[in-house]
């Protein structure tokens, strides 16, 4: 065998072994391959095994998803149908009442669903869906509240220039204002989510929440989390602080008004403050158990404290409402029939 020969054996030898173990070093281990899956469902693991009581808890559930249709869908078609009540503080308690409907929808049926199924796996599209109905109905909820508490700020303290104020054009663009900005900001959540990917497909809750979707993702989410940021400052900029100094505004006119005004200005502002707080410690709730460890807590009192603001507020709403404001009290009365024969 001649020396050139040998030379080149030897160069190709060499070059072989310099691309096998290049080639082998950039194949993926299996680690590597199960970090970077991308899953196409998630399963919900707070429903767990809970055996014949599912179809207890399916009756519960069924009787308060009804119960919550029945009280909104009357309450809107009242105020619909009765024209005196076609003033701005009950056509934005309309707005309030569907959006109501609107989020109960977000869980209730597919809560509905899981109870009774023997498989708690939920696709990434639908979830993402719910994602986007929850998120909207929370941030549309708060400004429903921040514009309820605007009107009765101009009621009370602009009564002469109320009628010119809150216009039906005013009336209708916040109302539109409201539910545009949260439907514009959850797309903009949801673009940023869509993009991830997924090292793990294990939910502890009863319905997909964007912040636990997020904690499993094994890729960037910088900008989802800057993002939620900018959206929690912006929503409390823009509804709870105007909020409060509405109300600072209300009470300081109060204190130097007569008996009368006093009464009026409690009539209507008590059942709005008691909606906000209700609404606002369900909220609170679902933040706490998302940034801290609550597995000490029974499982049936989390679950509780999961959906609280999703059955509470627009189970108590109308019922609240109903009761304590006497014009609609007394149109829900003409409209059933129930006032007594003369």
């Amino acid at each position: 065998m001649s020396t050139a020969y040998k030379v080149k054996y030897f160069l190709n030898y060499v070059f072989l072994r310099m691309k096998s173990s290049l080639y082998c070093t950039s194949l993926p281990t299996p680690r590597t391959m199960e970090n970077s899956t991308h899953f196409k469902v998630f399963r919900l693991a707070a429903y767990g095994n809970i055996g014949q009581l599912k179809y207890c808890y399916f009756a519960v559930v069924t009787v308060l998803y009804f119960a919550i249709i029945l009280a909104n869908a009357l309450l809107i078609g009242v105020i619909c149908i009765e024209r005196s009540l076609h003033e701005p503080m009950y056509l934005f308690l309309c707005a309030l009442f569907v959006n109501q409907l609107y989020g109960s929808t977000g869980l209730f049926p597919t809560l509905m669903f899981y109870l009774l199924s023997d498989t708690h796996d939920i696709s990434l599209l639908y979830c993402y869906l719910q994602v986007y109905v929850l998120y909207t109905y929370a941030l549309t909820e708060f400004s429903h509240l921040a514009v309820m508490s605007y009107d009765r700020y101009i009621s009370i303290c602009y009564p002469l220039q109320y009628n010119n104020i809150m216009t039906p054009k005013i009336i209708c663009g916040l109302i539109l204002l409201s539910c545009s900005s949260s439907s514009f900001l959850n797309i903009i959540n949801i673009s940023l989510s869509l993009r991830l990917q997924f090292c793990g497909n294990v939910l502890d809750r009863l319905y997909c929440d964007n912040y636990s979707v997020i904690k499993l993702a094994c890729s960037n989410t910088t900008m989802t989390n800057i993002w939620g940021l900018v959206v929690t400052v912006v929503y409390l900029y823009c509804t709870i602080f105007p909020t409060i100094y509405s109300y600072v505004r209300i009470l300081q006119i109060c204190l130097k008004s007569s008996k009368e005004t006093k009464q009026k200005a409690f009539n209507t502002c008590t059942p709005h403050i008691a909606s906000l707080l209700n609404f606002s410690v369900g909220c609170l709730f679902v933040i706490l158990q998302s940034r801290y460890e609550t597995a000490d807590l029974p499982p049936i009192l989390r679950t509780i404290l999961l959906v609280y603001f999703l059955i509470c507020p627009p189970l108590f709403n109308p019922l609240m409402y109903g009761v304590r404001m006497v014009k609609i009290r007394q149109a829900c009365k003409k409209v059933l029939g129930l006032y007594p024969k003369t």
